[in-house]
């Protein structure tokens, strides 16, 4: 496997009739089985580069501490607003509208991460979100949460404190928007391209995404352990709504407001978590006000659709279903919800982990390469954070030993899956649930 040139010439030979829509499921698993384990043994370079694939928190995190022990590398990233993943921020600068719509905010409980966000608050990267935040049932009995544990969010949203990560690095190079489409090992390192086109040559390399795009990197890669790992993660699907509304929503009531910046919401199907950016964000009551809306799980899932290309229809209906959704939740009556003059609905596809082998990172020593990712560890921002960490570490420790083709620092290659515990919308360590809370009075918002 090592000895395979990424540049020969392919056969001219008639291919066979391929599907239209990219490899079978089925098909990239029997490949992944498959394949021949590439077993690298030239020594490592004096100044080795890693190749890391994805720019999310793991991504960041990990090409971040790979600087702090002296070791180059190359972040590629799909994204063509910015970096960040998962960690998204949607702007329309002519309204002006602001929504968070993928990572709402996070949670703090590991010493490590405590760490990165003290720094992060440092540079005013991020700050508490003090903002109520509880859990809201159906018909609109609202219970806050108590402040603590503190919850953070990006200063002006998550997608900019994703840009900011290394804005003081090095020895950090990003590359982006790139869609590596191949690994292909050959005369000791590792030789990545985008659509035939040659991105690198690399002494290792960092899976940093999952889903289905990941599965089919991996698929012909050489690391059949590493495939076989990444291939067991199951995923949830998360619609999500952003709707901008003339005027604050309304509660059976007719309180002045509502009593939460953001909540989770039990008892409706369609939607899980909603909350005000214009307050979360902005910290004003006036002009437009911007909300995010979350399906739960079983909702996205009974009405998935391919991601890149979603029916008309289907956003329709699934529009209707949210809004619905979020009536319900308030408790006001059909229909009275005032229309929002602009939304936007995307269907986060491959959103958070259902299963998780509970473990930091996985490290294949033999084909010099690696995973990290939220989903190894739980569903939250310091889990990703945590595992791109230590991944950098398990990396820099290899390389310092000369690069030995041993199973000594292997990591996670047969660790067994165990399901997933959270909200629809991921974990939040260290924040407790209704369930969890006594003598704290509910609001009512309807009569």
């Amino acid at each position: 496997m090592e000895s395979r040139n990424p540049t020969q010439r392919r056969s001219t030979s008639p291919r066979k009739f391929k599907p239209r829509y990219g490899t079978s499921r089925r098909s990239t698993i029997k490949k992944s089985l498959s394949q021949e384990q590439v077993n690298f043994t030239k020594p490592i370079p004096d100044d080795p580069v890693v190749g890391i694939i994805g720019g999310g928190m793991s991504g960041l995190t990990c090409a971040l501490y790979l600087e702090k022990r002296g070791i180059r590398s190359t972040v590629f990233d799909t994204g063509i607003h910015g970096l960040g993943g998962r960690m998204g921020t949607r702007m329309i600068d002519h309204q002006p509208l602001i929504f968070d719509h993928a990572a709402q905010f996070f949670t703090v409980t590991n010493p490590k991460f405590a760490e990165l966000v003290d720094d992060w608050l440092k540079r005013d990267l991020v700050r508490e979100w003090k903002g109520t935040i509880g859990e809201l049932e159906v018909g609109g009995h609202f219970v806050p949460f108590p402040s603590s544990p503190p919850k953070y969010i990006g200063v002006n949203g998550m997608r900019p404190l994703a840009d900011s990560l290394l804005s003081q690095t090095s020895l950090v190079n990003v590359v982006r928007p790139c869609w590596v489409s191949a690994l292909e090992p050959f005369n000791g390192t590792w030789h990545l391209s985008e659509k035939q086109k040659p991105c690198g040559q690399f002494d290792a390399i960092v899976i940093a995404h999952n889903g289905k795009c990941a599965n089919r990197l991996l698929a012909a890669s050489g690391l059949p352990l590493i495939a076989k790992q990444m291939k067991r993660l199951e995923l949830s699907s998360i619609w999500a709504l952003l709707a901008a509304f003339e005027d604050p929503l309304p509660t059976a009531l007719n309180a002045a407001s509502l009593p939460f910046e953001g909540t989770f919401v039990k008892g409706v199907e369609s939607v899980s978590w909603m909350a005000n950016n214009t307050k979360k964000l902005l910290a004003s009551d006036s002009g437009p006000q911007c909300w995010t809306f979350f399906s739960t799980a079983t909702f996205g899932k009974q009405n998935k659709v391919p991601q890149e290309s979603i029916p008309n229809a289907t956003a329709e209906k699934v529009k209707e279903a949210m809004l619905e959704g979020v009536e319900k939740a308030l408790g006001l009556s059909k229909s009275s919800l005032q229309k929002p003059f602009y939304t936007k609905l995307q269907l986060w596809g491959a959103a958070l982990p259902t299963n998780t082998p509970g473990i930091p990172c996985i490290f294949d020593p033999r084909g010099r390469a690696g995973i990290c990712g939220d989903w190894l560890l739980g569903s939250s921002l310091e889990a990703a954070a945590l595992s791109g960490i230590a991944l950098a570490d398990q990396i820099a420790d290899y390389f310092e030993q000369g690069g030995p083709c041993s199973d000594e620092f292997a990591v996670g290659l047969h660790d067994e899956y165990k399901p997933l515990e959270g909200h629809d919308i991921g974990q939040f360590p260290g924040l407790e649930s209704v369930d969890q809370i006594t003598n704290v009075p509910a609001l009512t918002l309807a009569t």
